[in-house]
């Protein structure tokens, strides 16, 4: 899909989607997934098959056993998680080692995997949930390619992302919210998605849900899981909030929340 014009100005570039998510995300499209075909897929590019085993190998995950394969991962995980897991390796290695990425994609494994596990439980787009939590903050990663000393100032000076949103407007005229969700565009992820980076900073920091955004629920989980991560002792009154405005079951989703966190705490 077509970035934005009016960031393409901006002269920041986005980086373009590797070729085997593009062949993923076409696969993961159709109705009737081919496991096989989408297991091959993945395993035909070795820098990434091997990124992937390692992720599914890590404690995260808490399998019992050692995958060997990524046939074998989907059988344990299932492709959605999987698949996942190959968008984020991909992610990734779109972008030059900085140490300011190292809690970033930290966080962003841990809160996909949230808010996929969630919305599966809740009957929400799984896929989409999963998604967009791994790319919520891919566009602070953008910044830090296009300006590294710059950014790397405004990282250090912003002690929430609001106030960071606030620097990123003054310093280069866009915020990692709006790069984030034009990434996430440019790279074929849904609406549902699309709209829950773009607009997760003003949904953590206590605004209500745009009426706008497609699948509300996705959105909702992000706060939901940033709640989770950040500040565990918010959890029930965010659910509390963001629950009534999908609308949600408030005891269904924090006993999913709680769920999800008892499963990480295990692994």
């Amino acid at each position: 899909m077509p970035v934005d014009p009016d960031l393409r100005s901006l002269e920041i570039d986005i980086p373009a989607q590797p070729e085997a998510l593009v062949k993923l995300s076409l696969l993961l499209a159709e109705d009737d997934i081919n496991l096989q075909a989408a297991s091959t897929l993945i395993e035909s590019d070795m820098a990434l098959a091997a990124a992937v085993l390692k992720a599914v190998n890590s404690s995260l995950y808490g399998l019992k056993g050692r995958v060997q394969s990524v046939q074998q991962a989907v059988t344990y995980l299932g492709m959605r998680e999987v698949a996942a897991i190959t968008f984020e390796m991909g992610l990734r290695a779109a972008f030059p080692p900085a140490p300011e990425l190292d809690p970033l994609w930290e966080r962003a494994s841990r809160r996909g995997l949230i808010m996929g596990r969630m919305a599966q439980q809740l009957g929400v787009d799984a896929w989409a949930a999963h998604s967009a939590g791994l790319f919520e903050e891919c566009g602070k990663a953008v910044l830090l390619r296009h300006s590294l000393e710059h950014y790397r100032s405004m990282l250090r000076a912003a002690t929430t992302d609001t106030e960071l949103v606030q620097l990123e407007h003054v310093g280069f005229g866009v915020s990692h919210d709006a790069l984030g969700s034009a990434l996430c565009e440019s790279w074929g992820l849904g609406p549902a998605a699309v709209a829950s980076v773009r607009h997760h900073v003003g949904i953590q920091a206590g605004e209500d849900l745009p009426m706008s955004v497609p699948r509300r629920g996705v959105a909702a989980l992000s706060a939901v899981a940033h709640a989770l991560l950040a500040a565990p002792q918010t959890l029930p009154d965010v659910v509390a909030r963001v629950a009534p405005q999908v609308p949600l079951d408030e005891a269904l989703v924090l006993r999913a929340a709680q769920k999800v966190s008892q499963q990480l705490e295990a692994a």
